[in-house]
């Protein structure tokens, strides 16, 4: 089978490190076989959650992007740090794909129950993001998806890539294509036998 991941940043801003981040992630996935679909958040414009909002009528983005995550085995995630956490945008973007549309129920969770994600993170710290990448663990935990061990943290993140893109330093890299490989194995170990 081929493994159709879906790859995407918290950060929208010009010259993201994330965003080079997950550019090389999707780069390795495909050199790997799979089938990466990269987007962008601010592509789809959400409100704030609201659940009276939700209750008048679920936004079209919501469920474009809710329908985008569902039709992929798993995801590449490269999240900022903002103040210990994930990212406003990121973790909204989640919120609305968690809730329930056409008749599913609370715990349907069907854009992320049973998928895989890969999770990184740039950050011009010492500490590579990893406080942000902690917290995206446990929300992706929460809602049923199975996240790999490996993760990639790149502190001082703004002398981390030469001037092609790539990765400077041998180690991160290497830990960058381990959390893909790692991604792809469980997505195709995680769908069901065909008959």
């Amino acid at each position: 089978m081929t493994v159709r991941l879906l790859a995407f940043s918290g950060s929208t801003r010009t010259g993201s490190l994330n965003q080079a981040l997950l550019d090389l992630a999707v780069r390795e996935a495909e050199s790997r076989g799979a089938e990466v679909t990269a987007i962008r958040l601010s592509d789809f414009d959400l409100p704030i959650y609201d659940g009276d909002l939700e209750a008048q009528a679920f936004p079209d983005a919501a469920r474009e992007l809710k329908a985008l995550m569902r039709a992929h085995h798993g995801f590449l995630i490269a999240t900022p740090e903002h103040n210990g956490s994930v990212t406003s945008l990121l973790k909204n973007a989640i919120d609305w794909a968690s809730r329930p549309t056409d008749g599913e129920t609370m715990v349907t969770l069907s854009a992320f129950r049973g998928k895989v994600a890969g999770v990184m993170a740039a950050s011009i710290s010492p500490f590579g993001g990893l406080r942000g990448v902690l917290q995206l663990r446990q929300i992706l935990g929460t809602i049923q998806t199975v996240v790999a061990t490996e993760q990639v943290l790149i502190p001082f993140a703004q002398n981390a890539f030469d001037e092609t893109g790539a990765l400077k330093e041998p180690l991160p890299a290497q830990i960058l294509g381990m959390t893909v490989a790692r991604v792809i194995e469980l997505a195709e170990k995680l769908q069901p036998p065909t008959s």
